[in-house]
């Protein structure tokens, strides 16, 4: 079971006298990324939002907001009438102009509006951390669901490798004999007498340089381990990512050992299919 690291997560909370949404949005990153955004009566408890958000997203690019709409009257802010008054007589003996305009004017001054700071009321607070908590799991059943998706495509792509192989190891029988059948047209062009028993020392020791059986048993565990890891609870991006190394390591060493222009054409396919996991990985929790 693998998680993707994109996602997105929303709760809603009506209270009475404003609506607040908390939405969360990530995307892939190598390590965890954390954007917090959130109205200044809140930011007290950024720190604890943060630790949350670490234990339970772990890795990923994360965006997270906390929107506050007044749905009431409430507000934080008053008119301090005594500087306003003071302002509106002194402009008085630099303008000419009615209440209303004198008012407009006043009201733009330092200190014509005094903003009550609010307090975090506890119940309230309960109350939204809750909410948090379900859009977090709202955001990690997108990634589930996600990861779903990129695995279906990674067990289509490992078996389309294992395929491969099989033609791989299918082949190299032919191919073993085209290499002795290369060397013995070479050596009867020069038209030289030689020795056939070191002849075929040679021949031995020049197949067993080129020979791919350990890299195809190698290949074929890493493919199974693969499979097993996806399937696995501890399953994360990082680990599937030194497999598909790997992976990658012993069909490059089957290609650059084949010496052999079908089997290369194989070698070219598997590293087709694994370049296409190896991007997938990129957003693989």
């Amino acid at each position: 079971m693998i998680y993707s690291m994109t996602g997105y997560g929303k709760s809603v909370l009506q209270l009475p006298t404003k609506k607040i949404t908390i939405e969360l949005k990530s995307l892939n990153s190598k390590n965890l990324d954390l954007n917090v955004r959130m109205p200044s009566i809140y930011r007290e408890k950024e720190l604890s939002i943060r630790k949350l958000l670490a234990a339970k997203l772990q890795r990923g690019k994360v965006d997270f907001s906390i929107y506050v709409e007044a749905t009431a009257e409430d507000t934080s802010t008053q008119i301090n009438t005594p500087v306003v008054k003071q302002y509106i007589e002194q402009l008085k003996h630099v303008v000419d102009g009615d209440a209303i305009e004198l008012l407009k004017m006043a009201v733009r001054f330092p200190d014509a509006l005094n903003t009550v700071r609010e307090e975090i009321d506890d119940d309230e607070w309960k109350t939204i951390e809750a909410q948090i908590n379900t859009a977090v799991n709202d955001l990690i059943n997108h990634r589930l669901d996600e990861g779903k998706v990129l695995e279906q495509d990674f067990n289509k792509r490992v078996i389309t490798i294992d395929n491969i192989l099989e033609q791989v190891i299918a082949m190299d029988p032919e191919r073993v004999e085209g290499v002795r059948e290369r060397l013995l047209k070479g050596v009867e062009d020069l038209k030289e007498k030689y020795d056939e028993n070191r002849f075929e020392q040679e021949l031995v020791y020049y197949i067993e340089k080129f020979d791919i059986t350990e890299e195809k048993v190698r290949l074929k565990n890493h493919l199974n381990y693969f499979t097993e890891c996806i399937n696995s609870k501890d399953s994360n991006g990082k680990k599937l990512g030194f497999i598909s190394q790997e992976m990658g390591r012993e069909i490059n060493t089957i290609g650059s050992k084949s010496n052999y222009a079908p089997m290369q054409q194989l070698v070219v396919q598997m590293k087709d299919e694994l370049e296409k996991v190896k991007e997938q990985l990129l957003n693989v929790l």
